[in-house]
């Protein structure tokens, strides 16, 4: 099956201080040399286009080389929003792709099992993204006052990667542009046009690191999958 991955690296990283997450260390690599080694490990991924700010291209295209990835064909430069950087992806991967994974550059402790996971529900629904059930109880709130209480047992963390049929992703991007709609997240494209997206059940491990101390939670959790591992040899 033709995967095309687009990683998204375009944000502006506010709430890191300014400073630039997916740049930064994790482990032996940088936080953009773990996402990309993922998907370079995922059978089912055929190529991957990186979409980040200008500025940031020359180092990770740097550390992809660093990081002995063969299946980044290019990097483009990002939008104002991201719907905007994510067509700009698009707008770069090869035609003969039957699906499309659009992941978060600031989630690089995803594995390769659950990409390919996602991408299998993807073939059979036309729409997969990985998640997790919820461990806290959600509540509504408005003007400060609780209105709701959902049952947890319908409520799932949204991940990424989100993975769609190439068709149905085209179609949810010229819907949202007919009508000057923009979505943060790409299930809503799918949705919009009525497509079902099956949840595909992932870890809590797949984090996205969004602020100073997200980096030093994903340096325990790398560091003890690779305790696993070697234990496991």
């Amino acid at each position: 099956m033709n995967t095309s991955a687009v990683i998204v690296c375009a944000g502006s990283s506010t709430r890191m201080g300014g400073v630039n997450k997916i740049l930064m260390p994790l482990g032996d690599r940088l936080v953009i040399g773990q996402t990309l080694k993922a998907f370079e490990e995922t059978p089912e991924i055929k190529e991957i286009v990186i979409v980040a700010r200008e500025s940031d291209i020359p180092e990770i295209e740097a550390e992809a080389k660093r990081t002995g990835i063969t299946k980044l064909i290019k990097c483009v430069t990002g939008g104002a929003t991201r719907q905007e950087s994510v067509i700009s992806g698009i707008r770069c991967i090869s035609q003969e792709t039957e699906l499309i994974a659009v992941h978060d550059g600031a989630r690089p402790l995803v594995k390769p099992c659950h990409i390919s996971k996602a991408v299998k529900d993807a073939l059979v629904f036309g729409g997969a993204a990985l998640g997790v059930p919820v461990k806290d109880t959600i509540k509504v709130v408005d003007s400060g006052l609780v209105v709701d209480t959902p049952p947890r047992k319908n409520l799932y963390i949204t991940q990424t990667p989100q993975i769609f049929k190439k068709k149905i992703y085209f179609e949810g991007v010229d819907f949202a542009l007919e009508h000057s709609l923009d979505f943060t997240d790409d299930c809503q494209l799918a949705e919009a046009i009525g497509c079902k997206v099956y949840m595909t059940e992932g870890d809590y491990t797949n984090i996205k690191i969004t602020t100073p101390e997200d980096i030093k939670i994903a340096e325990t959790l790398l560091a003890s999958e690779k305790e696993k591992s070697v234990c496991s040899e």
